[in-house]
């Protein structure tokens, strides 16, 4: 039966989720974002000339989740679009099966997103709470044991609004305690658009504004911190990035959240993976597993199948490079990943235009 105050279910019940958050993020690994919807992977396969079809794409995700063992290192979960939860491989096996198989969690995007707040110039919240019980009861009978929700903050001079950061930050929150109630560990996604005008400064300061009304929220809500993660923005523009990002969820997220895997935000790759090791780097107590929750970065682009093993080569290169996670410890904290990118960044995906 389902539990209705997550926070204080029976000790078996939250020790399911909190073992699944832990797994995404052990040390080393983090997670693939493969859930471009059917529009949104359009423009990936036009660059390359090729169609968007429902085969091309069950090809392109079978390229990145077979693999070799490689790459099993780094990958502790991916997140699936809906259809292609229900995919397989050439094998025949379920791409959850797949993905189970190299010791990955299966994670499953549930929002189906965002729409106008009414009351705001343009700013947004996210729909999708209506059917998400059923929807999640059956996905976990399907194999995803994680979910993940996207609500978008728009950072200007003015915005977000209060209004927005409270209706999102509830949005969040009820979401996660759906999922927990159906045994899904929720990632909580609060992200902050980088675009426009600001600096460095303003950014932080919406974020930490923005980070502390969801665990408001989440508490509300009675959310087991323990199985969930959240996938937040690095706080940008600037030359403290790695400072700044390490500062707002100090400020906010609770020692109790087992991981923070980062969202590139618009980021080249080559800057994702450079943050991504300056954060870490960063002397400041950190409680939590800081790592990745990477799409665009992480993926190729090689979808013929006379490229598949350079494809697949490639993607194993680009996997080994963010999530190499020396095991360096602060004195004063434990469960942190700090992350050691030792390889040249340079030549990604020259080997996918072909197509």
């Amino acid at each position: 039966s389902r539990c209705p105050y997550p926070a204080y279910c029976t000790g078996q019940w939250k020790k399911e989720l909190s073992d699944i958050a832990q797994r995404i993020v052990a040390p080393g690994k983090g997670i693939l974002a493969a859930d471009e919807s059917t529009g949104g992977i359009a423009n990936r396969l036009q660059s390359i000339g090729t169609k968007n079809t429902e085969e091309n794409r069950r090809f392109y995700r079978q390229l990145l989740l077979t693999a070799d063992d490689r790459v099993n290192p780094c990958i502790g979960g991916v997140i699936l679009f809906h259809r292609t939860l229900y995919q397989k491989a050439d094998d025949g096996r379920p791409f959850p099966q797949v993905i189970k198989s190299k010791g990955g969690v299966v994670g499953i995007k549930v929002d189906k997103g965002v729409v106008p707040l009414a009351g705001t110039n343009g700013e947004t919240t996210t729909q999708g709470l209506d059917g998400l019980s059923e929807r999640c009861a059956q996905y976990k009978t399907d194999g995803a044991d994680s979910a993940k929700w996207r609500c978008v903050l728009k950072l200007g001079e003015h915005t977000p609004l209060a209004l927005t950061i409270m209706e999102n930050a509830n949005i969040l929150a009820r979401y996660s305690s759906i999922c927990q109630q159906n045994g899904i560990a929720p990632i909580v996604k609060p992200e902050i658009l980088p675009d426009g005008d600001h600096d460095l400064k303003r950014c932080q300061y919406v974020t930490e504004k923005v980070l502390a009304a969801v665990y408001k929220a989440l508490s509300d809500h009675h959310i087991y911190l323990e199985g969930t993660l959240l996938k937040p923005n690095m706080i940008t523009p600037g030359h403290e990035i790695a400072t700044a990002t390490v500062t707002a969820p100090r400020r906010t997220v609770p020692p109790a959240v087992p991981g923070i895997t980062f969202l590139s935000g618009g980021q080249r790759e080559e800057e994702e993976s450079i943050n991504l090791n300056a954060v870490n780097k960063c002397p400041l107590l950190k409680p939590w597993a800081l790592t990745f929750s990477y799409g665009r970065a992480l993926q190729a682009s090689a979808l013929q199948k006379e490229n598949r093993k350079a494809a697949q080569e490639e993607y194993i290169k680009r996997h080994g490079q963010p999530p190499r996670l020396s095991r360096k410890v602060h004195p004063k904290r434990s469960g942190s990943n700090g992350i050691s990118i030792s390889r040249s960044l340079k030549n990604h995906y020259t080997v996918f235009n072909n197509g």
